[in-house]
Formats: structure tokens, C-alpha cells, sequence
């Protein structure tokens, strides 16, 4: 594995005609540069060989993304859940869907997580579940969030110890904008405390900064 070098200001500049440009054959880049062929070899096979960049015959230079989507991958494998989870919304499976609705709304926030009198999660109720029953003619005032939550054990949950990584391909797989992140409750089955909570917008926020880094 070839180490990670400090690119010089030239190649720099290579990279970006490379990326704006590719493929494109070397000569052209020389002349987008004003420099010679000879001038530039030396600086196209460095790029090459650290994989930067990768080379066609008759075709010419082109950027290669391989590494640079294998570092997002390891960024996003090596930061933790508990380190980006924000506070979670909770309320009492007991609240109404008429409070349900006023919370969500001012939390600015997709879903809600329901607890039972000990405080143990007992399940999530969406933006959708909400709209759905504001739809009938019940109502909402005497509705309680338990009659249409998703009920433990069926809420798709996340350990604060998980990866970023996984947490985004949890929410891709199973088509959930949130995961609750808990802690397990004296290894009780499907006994969880609410601790946090991971968002497609958590896991924006976290690419945005790998990027700014």
C-alpha cells in the first residue's frame, strides 16, 4: 500500500483538470499547464502510482474515486453512533395524538419515541402514523399515541457502540428516516432506555464534516 504523500501545488492542479476534464490525454493537460510533456511525466507518474489518477492507453488520464470512496467508508466505520445521536423526543404512549402532533411540530422532528410508565421504550410513532389517523373523524383529543405506534419488540433499534456506517445502512435497508439509540435494561428482552436518537439528517451533518476535515 503506497503511503499518503503531500501533492505539490502542480498536481493539484492536475487532479482538478483531471477531474473536470477526464479522461484526457496527457499532452493536453501539458498544454492546459503550459508546460511540456517531458516537464509533466514526472508528475503524471507520481499521481499514478499513489492512485490519484489511472491511465488508459489511447485514452488517456481519468481520477480515480476508489480511494476516496474507501476513506469515506472508513471515516464513516470509525465514528460512533454516541458520538453524533441528538436528543431524543419522548413522550408518554399515554399522550394523545392531538399533543403528539402540537411535539412534533415543535421539535421540528420526524418521529416521536413512546414510553411506559417505567420510562422503557414501548414505541415510535412517524409524521405518517400521525397523519393517518388525523385523517378519520375521531377524536384526537381522547386518541392515545399506543392505539397507532409501532410497538416494541417491533421498533428497529441502534446501541450507541454501532458504527455510523451501520446505523446509515440500517436506515437504508428497512426504510426508517430514525432509529432510536438505547441501552438494554438489566439484559431484560426488548427492555430499552432511549438515550439518543440517529437521523438520515444526523448522518448528513457527519458527512459534512468528514468533508470540511
Amino acid at each position: 500500500m503506497v503511503e499518503s504523500i503531500k501533492l505539490t501545488k502542480r498536481q493539484e492542479e492536475i487532479i482538478q483538470i483531471v477531474k473536470m476534464n477526464g479522461p484526457i490525454p496527457g499532452k493536453d493537460i501539458a498544454e492546459m499547464l503550459s508546460l511540456t510533456r517531458a516537464t509533466l511525466r514526472p508528475d503524471l507518474s507520481i499521481l499514478t502510482k499513489v492512485g490519484n489518477l489511472e491511465a488508459r492507453p489511447r485514452v488517456g488520464y481519468y481520477y480515480n474515486t476508489d480511494g476516496e470512496t474507501k476513506e469515506y467508508i472508513d471515516w464513516f466505520a470509525n465514528h460512533l453512533v454516541n458520538e453524533y445521536k441528538a436528543h431524543p423526543i419522548v413522550i408518554k404512549k399515554s399522550t394523545s395524538v392531538y399533543d403528539a402532533i402540537v411535539q412534533i411540530f415543535l421539535k421540528d422532528v420526524g418521529t416521536l419515541y413512546a414510553v411506559n410508565q417505567k420510562g422503557y421504550l414501548a414505541g415510535v410513532i412517524s409524521r405518517k402514523d400521525l397523519l393517518r389517523a388525523s385523517i378519520g373523524n375521531r377524536n384526537l383529543h381522547d386518541l392515545p399515541v399506543s392505539v397507532i405506534m409501532t410497538r416494541m419488540p417491533n421498533v428497529m433499534t441502534i446501541k450507541p457502540e454501532v458504527s455510523l456506517l451501520d446505523a446509515a445502512t440500517m436506515m437504508i435497508d428497512y426504510h426508517i428516516d430514525s432509529l432510536p439509540v438505547v441501552q438494554e435494561v438489566e439484559q431484560k428482552p426488548n427492555t430499552y432506555t432511549v438515550i439518543g436518537r440517529i437521523t438520515k439528517t444526523t448522518i448528513s451533518r457527519a458527512f459534512l464534516e468528514m468533508a470540511n476535515q
